[in-house]
């Protein structure tokens, strides 16, 4: 049986993980850069990288980088292609495309693609978002597609992702020299080696939020806090084996109330591993 969120992915032409971004964007008010993003994902790359001209082409390319993720960069170079094309005439903007090594087929593809989507979009309903997105909020979005290509750096270069991956970030991206801890990906690329393709840094709390539905929680080292007056305990939560959170503390009643009890009589009570001026408390002592 399909869900609500089922029937939607059906009526959007794209990869369900995209769509499902989608989805995820209009609950965040992100739609707006969201649409752009998976128009996008969906055709070839816009940029070009000529073999005798890499240097220039990663210069043009740079130009439009966001610091943190390449797919806000898609909604930088959007939104200075459509900034030219609204001041320049046909030929102008070509050439304006040519001296920054955006392809201009792929470039209309994108723009076709983008107004499909919108048109859809408006008619379920939706409106896109007149603020600039929030960035958590934003790429919680793209979690929601992408939850499985998460990552967390092991080393100086490489990452450790779901499922035992290793992989590293593509060199083109923005952040394959500033390497932060978390990233999501867009896409894994094999070839010689694994490549994470079109990468965001990400919080790890992020993970845990999206994918509640997906994380395994063990928990250990059950004791009193006197402090606390509580029950505490350490929970290691994993994503399909990768490790998202090693050791959180939580209060364990909501785990296992029955231990949570003997914790508290044994503690609490006899031990006076608590500090209250409770009437029972003190009738007990």
């Amino acid at each position: 049986q399909l869900t609500d969120i089922g029937k939607q992915l059906l009526r959007l032409p794209v990869d369900p993980s995209i769509g499902r971004m989608i989805v995820a964007a209009q609950h965040f008010g992100c739609l707006r850069e969201m649409l752009i993003v998976a128009a996008a994902l969906t055709v070839q790359d816009v940029w070009t990288r000529p073999h005798d001209q890499q240097q220039a082409a990663d210069e043009a390319r740079r130009r439009f980088q966001h610091d943190t993720s390449d797919f806000l960069g898609y909604v930088n170079l959007w939104d200075a292609c459509e900034t030219q094309r609204a001041d320049m005439s046909g030929n102008a903007f070509r050439q304006w495309l040519l001296e920054n090594y955006v392809s201009f087929l792929r470039y209309r593809e994108w723009r076709d693609v983008h107004r499909q989507l919108k048109l859809l979009v408006q008619e379920f309903g939706w409106r896109e978002n007149e603020q600039q997105a929030d960035y958590a909020l934003f790429h919680k979005a793209i979690l929601s597609g992408f939850i499985t290509n998460v990552g967390c750096r092991d080393d100086e270069r490489e990452y450790t992702g779901t499922r035992g991956r290793r992989f590293v970030i593509q060199r083109g991206s923005a952040l394959a020299n500033r390497k932060p801890k978390w990233v999501v990906a867009a896409e894994m690329v094999e070839t010689q080696r694994l490549f994470a393709r079109c990468v965001a840094a990400i919080e790890p709390e992020w993970i845990e939020e999206v994918g509640a539905h997906l994380i395994r929680r063990s928990h250990f080292e059950p004791h009193w806090e006197k402090m606390q007056a509580a029950a505490m305990a350490y929970e290691q939560s994993t994503l399909y084996g990768l490790v998202v959170n090693p050791k959180k503390r939580i209060n364990y009643s909501r785990v296992d109330p029955v231990m949570s009890r003997e914790l508290f009589i044994r503690h609490a009570l006899v031990a006076g591993e608590y500090v209250t001026r409770a009437p029972y408390h003190l009738h007990n002592q």
